[in-house]
């Protein structure tokens, strides 16, 4: 409602023809932007971060090849940032190593935050102190304190913008996808092809990691369950 008083239009069928015959596509992108659910914490789900630290990490230590990580619907970046903490707390080497985490999004106005790497000290409640020390600066202390990520966590992470319904640039294969309360927003045809995606893209023995509220149960796919919200290829 906002965007269409902004536009001075009097229907959402205005607006509807107003972003089909925006052939740049800029009207898109802003309704796009407008239309996404954009809830996240960091460790949110925690679960599923001592797991990896326990569980999936130890073995893949002992392997020399490269590790790859997929954020996908990282929105304002707290689960990659999360990710490279658990990654940076468990590898006492990880500079030496080929460890590379994709994170992406469809909202451009929520990964220019993700990069921006800026958070309120209200943002940081369920880090730990020693790791806000560690992994944030504080760059504002007048009014609400402001901190932001350290370079040490940005150097595993690359942003990008994408649709999980088109076609994606990246080969992978990936060794552990985080795709958390995403799917809940798509229909059972929509969350299958999805699933099936994500099988094709994974390693073998590989770990895809769903929101607590999600369940695989109800779709015919190849994956081992492991725990909850937690598959295995």
């Amino acid at each position: 409602m906002k965007r269409l008083r902004t536009l001075r239009l009097e229907s959402f069928g205005d607006y509807l023809a107003f972003v089909e015959n925006d052939h740049s596509g800029l009207e898109l992108t802003t309704m796009i932007d407008l239309l996404t659910t954009n809830k996240t914490s960091f460790f949110r789900e925690a679960e599923h971060f001592e797991f990896l630290k326990n569980r999936v990490l130890p073995g893949l230590w002992e392997k020399t090849q490269p590790l790859r990580m997929w954020s996908a619907g990282c929105s304002s970046g707290e689960e990659p940032y999360t990710l490279a903490i658990v990654l940076r707390e468990a590898v006492s080497d990880i500079d030496r190593r080929d460890i590379k985490l994709l994170a992406t999004d469809i909202s451009t106005q929520i990964l220019a935050k993700a990069k921006e790497g800026k958070y309120d000290r209200e943002c940081l409640n369920e880090v730990d102190p020693k790791l806000i020390h560690k992994y944030f600066s504080l760059v504002r202390t007048q009014e609400a304190k402001l901190f932001q990520v350290k370079d040490s966590l940005r150097s595993l992470i690359r942003f990008a913008r994408l649709n999980l319904m088109q076609n994606w640039p990246m080969r992978g294969p990936f060794d552990v996808i985080f795709c958390r309360n995403v799917m809940i927003y798509f229909d059972k045809n929509t969350q299958r092809d999805l699933v099936r995606r994500y099988w094709e893209i994974l390693k073998p023995g590989g770990y895809l990691m769903v929101g607590h509220s999600e369940s695989l149960t109800n779709t015919s796919t190849e994956f081992q369950y492991v725990q909850p919200a937690v598959y295995r290829k």
